[in-house]
């Protein structure tokens, strides 16, 4: 079987063949490393959000994102018990403390969450072995996926509790004990977390009160309606509260980091920088394959081919550069995913979404490359040529 035509025009050339294959494959390892580091924002900043138990969610609307939130007053999470449909409540404390790395000295931010420690309000690994110990007093739980700005220098979290079983530090300035781990991991607001108990947290932030709350979740009874009962619940609390469901919670959280802030813009041009990067390379090798062969296309039209006939042979070569340039841009793209969830602890993982996505851009970009390259073929005249 002969080789397509467009494959034999592009293998002339291997030197050629070579550097537009490296374009292509630095366009899509550009796209993928931006949308990747955009859904990575979008995955890690709902993590607390996606691994608190509830249908309903209570939340200050003075609060812009969940890392530093508003105050409320609890009476409305009791309020809000009084509706039919409520279950259970309970508050959650959020806010940032003082971290002092017990190995180094350093002292860092850490996000400090207390919470109802007797009952099932939060759902991530390790936390079911741990929660018992968090009633002593100044017993705290660190998460084992924070940045290794909280380990000691020459080995993980995980490993330094497994040796010492409990680990002394100082929160906020006040001696607690770190009893054990459970795994959550960062986000690009968030490089390490803590889980107590509310009297414990409340130790920690002894200039707030337990009657002021960052959070209130709800657990409905079974078969409530919860879109149907948060609509009740908006009409019958106060409007210094917001009343969410999950999807309401999430999706809030997801449009701060996508519009408010300049990072979900900056990934997003990114990938279209890398789109437009890719398709000049293209464009420019194509356009010098046209017109190395002019006359041979010239020929073709002469001997009663037709422009469109001509003019798929470009868009053939166009199909096999997306192909072949974009195995080695995503290969390279899986590998460096790899080095920067180890280094951040941010969810990056090649998704079969997100290839197909990248893939189908591709295509698009070199579609788009041949028909700005093949409209010299398009106005071909054979005697021009000759």
């Amino acid at each position: 079987m002969n080789a397509p035509l467009g494959w034999t025009q592009l293998r002339h050339r291997p030197l050629r063949l070579l550097v537009a294959l490296a374009g292509i494959g630095f366009a899509v390892l550009l796209i993928m490393m931006q949308l990747g580091f955009r859904a990575a924002l979008f995955d890690s900043a709902v993590r607390i959000h996606e691994r608190l138990e509830y249908d309903i969610a209570l939340f200050s609307p003075d609060s812009v994102f969940i890392v530093r939130p508003q105050t409320f007053s609890i009476r409305r999470l009791y309020q809000a018990l009084g509706d039919v449909e409520v279950a259970d409540v309970t508050p959650v404390h959020i806010f940032p403390a003082v971290y002092k790395n017990p190995w180094t000295g350093q002292r860092r931010s850490i996000n400090t969450l207390g919470f109802d420690t007797n009952g099932a309000w939060l759902n991530t690994p390790g936390i079911d072995a741990v929660q018992p110990l968090l009633t002593r007093q100044d017993a705290v739980a660190i998460d084992l996926s924070s940045r290794p700005e909280f380990a000691p220098p020459d080995r993980t979290l995980a490993e330094a509790l497994a040796e010492s079983g409990t680990l002394t530090t100082e929160v906020n300035d006040r001696e607690i004990d770190i009893v054990g781990g459970f795994r959550m991991g960062t986000s690009f607001g968030i490089d390490g977390s803590l889980v107590t108990s509310v009297e414990n947290w409340l130790r920690l932030f002894p200039d707030r009160g337990r009657e002021d709350i960052q959070l209130g979740l709800l657990k409905l009874a079974p078969g409530a309606d919860a879109d149907v009962t948060r609509d009740r619940l908006r009409e019958a609390l106060p409007k210094d509260v917001l009343v969410m469901t999950r999807a309401d919670f999430i999706a809030r959280e997801t449009a701060y980091w996508n519009s408010a802030t300049p990072i979900g813009y900056i990934f997003a041009f990114g990938a279209i920088m890398g789109l437009l990067v890719g398709a000049i390379i293209v464009y420019q090798i194509l356009f010098a394959d046209v017109s190395e062969h002019l006359p041979e296309y010239g020929t073709l039209r002469a001997i009663g081919y037709s422009s469109s006939f001509v003019s798929g042979i470009v868009l053939q070569q166009a199909g096999i550069l997306a192909v072949l340039g974009f195995v080695p841009g995503i290969a390279a793209a899986a590998w460096l995913y790899g080095k920067a969830a180890a280094a951040t602890s941010l969810p990056l993982v090649v998704t079969p979404e997100r290839a197909g996505l990248v893939f189908a851009m591709t295509l698009g970009m070199c579609a788009f490359s041949a028909w700005l390259a093949v409209r010299r073929v398009r106005r071909l005249d054979p005697a021009d040529v000759f």
